[in-house]
């Protein structure tokens, strides 16, 4: 079982690996270090990573421990004669906070190198310039080259390779607050991972499969490919869900952090399923772990895909939650990433054959 400072070295390590979509080695690597003594893992060709337990039981139902490897980030588009990088983005970004940010870009040696999002002087911006709404397409990665001779000889840059935001993990003890990159969903992964030490060695009624998968800021692209594979009676989705509450009205406020985990009853491309979703908010009560509930609009995770795979799979999502999510820095809570651990914990060891079919 990972003690609290286990669990904040492995979400510090998860937080500063970079992971872009599709290029989410790093991360990859650092997960297989976490939990290689806990069972057998396998790999697939997109470089999603699967852990069975050493528990495993072929004759129990499967759950699938889901969480995303990747982080919103970019992709070198081009080297125009500056030497400055036009670049795309790898899942939605809030396009106001990106201007002199810095980055990280991966060139063709494997090494990260410092980069700035560029931004106009207000000395030189046009009056349209000062109104326009920030728009990424019109932003360029400046690295310090004065050329695309130099950019791409001396420091070797190339075409599509990924861009990371440069941020580095802290953590206030005194006020419980973790600051970094990435929480979305890094913080599910290292909830996942904690949640399978905490349960080593236990016999339970069902078999909890790791399922850490690629490319979810992109379309839950590697989900489609982890559901086929594990073919699972039920999924626990891990995921960094964006905080209300420093954005919306009080009675509206329903993922604030320091109030525990939020379970989502309803998202863009997915209805939780409603008798899974009362099971575990009941459990998270009666346990005394505290929950949030809420009910969403906008936004998606790996349950779209994993809820319409095979003959339908009951879902539900523990939502780590994050202020300022989807840009370079987020700020959550040690606490809820405890409780959040506790609830999926408490929800395995109460899942069974017969609980599943009463789903």
């Amino acid at each position: 079982m990972l003690n609290e400072q286990d669990c904040l070295n492995l979400i510090r390590d998860l937080s500063n690996a970079p992971g872009a979509s599709g290029f989410e080695d790093e991360v990859v690597s650092a997960l297989r270090r976490s939990v290689s003594s806990l069972g057998r893992m396998e790999e697939d060709t997109l470089r999603n990573l699967y852990l069975y337990r050493n528990e495993h039981d072929d004759d129990k139902p499967v759950i699938q421990l889901d969480s995303h490897t990747d982080e919103v980030s970019f992709i070198v588009q081009a080297v125009k004669p500056n030497g400055t990088l036009r670049f795309l983005e790898l899942g939605r970004w809030v396009a106001a906070g990106l201007t002199s940010q810095k980055v990280r870009v991966r060139n063709r040696f494997g090494e990260y190198i410092p980069g700035i999002i560029t931004s106009t002087p207000p000395h030189f911006a046009t009056e349209a310039q000062k109104h326009a709404a920030p728009d990424s397409a019109s932003m360029t990665i400046d690295i310090g080259a004065a050329s695309a001779e130099e950019a791409v000889n001396a420091y070797g840059i190339r075409i599509g390779e990924p861009v990371v935001a440069d941020v580095s993990f802290h953590y206030d003890e005194a006020h419980d607050i973790m600051m970094g990159k990435a929480f979305d969903c890094r913080l599910g992964c290292a909830a996942a991972a904690a949640t399978l030490h905490a349960l080593k060695g236990e016999t339970l009624a069902v078999n909890p499969v790791g399922a850490w998968a690629c490319q979810e800021e992109v379309g839950t692209r590697g989900a489609v490919v982890t559901a086929q594979r594990v073919r699972p009676a039920a999924a626990i989705v891990f995921e960094g869900c964006p905080a209300d509450d420093t954005v919306a009205e009080s009675y509206m406020i329903q993922t604030a952090i320091k109030k525990g985990p939020m379970l989502r009853h309803i998202d863009a491309r997915m209805i939780t399923h409603p008798r899974f979703q009362r099971f575990s908010l009941d459990l998270g009560e009666k346990l005394g772990i505290p929950v949030q509930s809420a009910v969403r609009s906008g936004g998606s995770t790996n349950g779209a895909p994993i809820h319409l795979s095979g003959l339908g799979v009951p879902c539900i999502v523990i939502g780590l939650p994050v202020r300022y999510i989807h840009t370079h820095h987020g700020i959550a809570s040690y606490a809820d990433f405890d409780s959040a651990v506790k609830l999926a914990c408490a929800v395995l060891r109460e899942l069974n054959a017969h609980v599943l079919k009463e789903f």
